[in-house]
């Protein structure tokens, strides 16, 4: 469930905690020192002026009223002189204090006993009578305390003041940074709540409107990823539609012509040489629709991820040599001169699959060339990479269409295929699992589709060298395709 206000509120808040806990760290740093600082500057200026003036006390302790009240106007704080009564169990008495009441606590005063122990200067912070006072006591002779008591109030409203200053600047900033927060915040959530919308829409099969954002940010980059997706899926999803349309009327047309042959088999008096010509069309269209079946489980195999090829040696000159034999005659038929040039190789590879793309290859170039056109079938080695090509010297492929060929169900001309329409994108996908790789070469006037494979040596070679290449009765490699 979405919380009000959602990430908008979330960013609001987290910016303005942080610039809370900046403030609120700055004001704990800030403050205590300040006062420190300034109570530190207090106590040193009075015991700057406080030990030289106790110096000159006296020792008539009937002059000290008068000196001590004279004290206190030069330093503008309390002036206490004690008598020392006991060392052993400190003891002071007040003999003189420039205030006209002395206060009963003033005997006992922290600050004083602290100098009549050490017998040195004492120093520090004190709230005596409901006042915050910096005190400095100095002993004179080891018999007298003089106490110097001045208030820190207006040093302290220095901090005060600071501290307001600080607290005010605080909740400014903290308003502040809330209208800044809901306003950026509002609009991050706003051009998220685009992505969401355009995301809902693609869901929902819409890819025609496409995603801007013009940021330059990661929301920027996220929306141009949403749009190359959305463009992939449209690509998809207008492949699978032209795939089912395609599909369908492949499917459609061989079953129509049957059911009419049937018909006319059945409803018209038809002479035995007609009947049998019916007859033979019809296995014709039979043999297309298992071929196209065929073609269509392949791919479903390999979109699934469930083909499997083997890994074997594979006599290239063998399999030229059968392309030959099964398609001479459609050659002839055709009209195409076939011809084969020949070289001993051997490939790594299924040799059922290398020869349905041989079949695939040839077949496109005896289909889709003029009457008249030389169709040649060779392998050969390059390196360590065997080859098997197709080479005819029609009228070639446009460049733009080069690779459009392996798309499925697709010919140059955007007519659907005299064949299923599959054999090149079968051929390539086939390729890729035996680990090579099926290409189209066209920069010259010859056409040549070229499956290449990784070269392996002969098995008799193999077998003299002490690494004999497993036969069929023995265990060989099977590739699946990843994912399955």
């Amino acid at each position: 469930m979405r919380l009000p206000g959602g990430i908008r509120i979330r960013i609001a808040l987290v910016l303005v905690g942080i610039v809370a806990l900046a403030l609120g760290t700055a004001y704990l740093i800030v403050v205590p020192s300040l006062e420190r600082r300034l109570v530190d500057a207090r106590l040193d200026q009075l015991e700057h002026l406080a030990v030289p003036l106790a110096s000159a006390l006296p020792e008539d302790t009937l002059l000290w009223q008068d000196r001590v009240d004279a004290y206190a106007d030069v330093t503008n704080s309390r002036v206490v002189a004690f008598d020392v009564l006991s060392r052993s169990k400190p003891a002071l008495q007040a003999v003189a204090d420039s205030r006209p009441r002395s206060t009963p606590g003033i005997a006992t005063n922290p600050i004083a006993l602290e100098a009549l122990a050490s017998g040195a200067v004492g120093r520090g912070r004190e709230v005596a009578d409901g006042e915050d006072n910096a005190s400095v006591a100095v002993s004179l002779r080891g018999d007298t305390i003089v106490l110097f008591q001045a208030p820190l109030a207006d040093s302290l409203a220095t901090v005060r003041l600071v501290e307001q200053r600080l607290l005010l600047a605080t909740a400014f900033a903290l308003i502040l940074a809330l209208v800044l927060g809901l306003t950026a915040a509002g609009m991050f959530a706003n051009r998220l709540l685009r992505l969401e919308t355009a995301a809902e829409r693609i869901a929902d099969g819409d890819f025609g409107a496409p995603i801007v954002d013009r940021g330059n940010d990661e929301i920027g980059e996220l929306a141009g990823a949403f749009d190359r997706m959305r463009v992939q899926l449209a690509e998809l999803d207008n492949a699978r539609k032209a795939f089912v349309a395609n599909a369908s009327h492949e499917l459609r047309t061989p079953l129509f012509s049957i059911g009419g042959f049937l018909e006319l088999l059945v409803d018209e008096e038809l002479d035995e040489e007609t009947r049998r010509g019916f007859i033979e069309t019809m296995q014709g269209q039979v043999q297309r629709l298992a071929k196209l079946s065929t073609d269509l489980l392949d791919l479903s195999r390999v979109d699934a991820g469930q083909m499997r090829v083997l890994r074997e040696p594979v006599d290239l000159a063998e399999v030229v040599e059968l392309l030959e034999s099964e398609l001479e005659h459609v050659a002839a038929g055709t009209g195409h001169v076939l011809e084969t040039e020949i070289e001993p190789v051997w490939c790594s590879g299924d040799e059922g699959r290398v020869l349905q793309i041989g079949r695939a290859l040839t077949t496109n170039a005896l289909v889709h060339t003029p009457v008249g056109t030389h169709v040649v079938i060779r392998c050969r080695r390059q390196g360590e990479r065997a080859h098997l090509s197709v080479e005819d010297d029609g009228p070639g492929i446009p460049t733009q269409y080069r690779e459009a060929v392996f798309g499925r169900f697709y010919r140059v001309d955007g007519s659907m295929a005299s064949g299923s329409g599959l054999g090149l994108s079968i051929a390539r996908e086939l390729a890729k699992l035996m680990g090579g790789a099926v290409r189209l070469v066209a920069d010259r006037d010859p056409t040549v589709f070229t499956l290449d494979l990784p070269w392996v040596a002969s098995p008799e070679r193999s077998t003299d060298a002490g690494e004999p290449f497993p036969r069929e009765n023995e265990t060989r490699e099977t590739e699946r395709v990843p994912g399955s």
